[in-house]
């Protein structure tokens, strides 16, 4: 299970580790300044606002080059340990999505902690995931033929969605969970063994999630917070990414085999050669495209 050569030539080449350390603006700043490679051109993307539950929240919405009359719709949550992020960065991740699942992708500029800490991403996202499947027409899209996908904090937000939209009697086809943040229980081998991992260690999943807590009890988490402790029956089919070098990673498998035990449909896979974080070397790293397009892949097959 050793590192990507690859991967571990461009880590060297571009070293960068997401911490909480220098506050937020800081790691904002950072994340911000990392390379991105464009590779989807030929996606169109029109930013829109729509109303928020504590003011107007904006998305951006992109739109692959496809003949076809009536498009799946994909929400997409960016991650950053609900901290860091926006739609600029996500740009191009947005943009993958939107050309290889071949689908209306809208992406959401959630509210970030700690200035914004649980659940104000939750209240957003879900705005927005009602204004997608609400508005699915004007967007050109099948409101029957609806997906939340997101990495990491994305990944938890996407869950919860799910979990939402279903108690809601919106159902959604599908949900895509890359490296996802479920339990918070730290506990998981995963944790100990990936503590110093590059990209995101053990230090920078405590000092993220503890802004993005806030004040919340967590001796009794909200499933909004905590998906894996939610009602787990009735959901849509899930296809969850995880990575070997990764302290999520065991998260990750854990909430696959509660889905599992609970019923609902679930393909995990795990690229054990590659670190959190790993969509964003897709186009640069070959086992993190091979791992990208696979999990992109099973969104098109289940919205088809």
């Amino acid at each position: 299970m050793s590192l990507d050569g690859v991967l571990q030539k461009v880590l060297e080449a571009v070293p960068f580790q997401l911490t909480t350390d220098g506050g937020p603006e800081e790691a904002r700043r950072r994340f911000a300044e990392l390379p991105r490679t464009p590779m989807h051109p030929d996606v169109t993307a029109q930013d829109r606002s729509i109303d928020g539950p504590d003011g107007p929240i904006a998305v951006r919405v992109y739109r692959p080059p496809s003949q076809r009359s009536a498009l799946p719709a994909v929400i997409y949550i960016h991650g950053g340990g609900w901290s860091v992020g926006d739609l600029d960065t996500y740009d191009e991740v947005a943009r993958l999505h939107a050309a290889v699942a071949e689908a209306v992708v809208v992406s959401v500029d959630y509210r970030l902690a700690p200035e914004h800490p649980f659940p104000a991403a939750v209240d957003d996202v879900w705005a927005a995931t009602q204004w997608v499947v609400r508005h699915a027409d004007q967007l050109g899209a099948d409101p029957d033929r609806v997906a939340v996908a997101g990495d990491s904090a994305g990944g938890n937000l996407a869950a919860v969605m799910a979990q939402l939209a279903r108690d809601a009697g919106m159902g959604l086809r599908f949900q895509l969970l890359w490296y996802p943040s479920t339990t918070f229980d730290t506990s998981l081998p995963s944790f100990t063994e990936n503590a110093a991992a590059p990209i995101l260690s053990l230090q920078a999943c405590k000092g993220f999630s503890r802004w993005y807590v806030g004040d919340t009890d967590l001796s009794a988490p909200p499933p909004t917070l905590v998906p894996a402790r939610g009602d787990l029956t009735g959901l849509p089919p899930a296809y969850i990414a995880v990575a070997g070098h990764d302290p999520l990673r065991d998260d990750g498998i854990r909430y696959a085999e509660l889905l599992t035990e609970a019923g609902t449909p679930v393909e995990l896979h795990n690229a054990d050669s590659l670190v959190h974080g790993y969509v964003a070397y897709a186009g640069v790293v070959p086992a993190a495209t091979e791992a990208t397009e696979r999990g992109v892949t099973a969104l098109r097959a289940a919205l088809m």
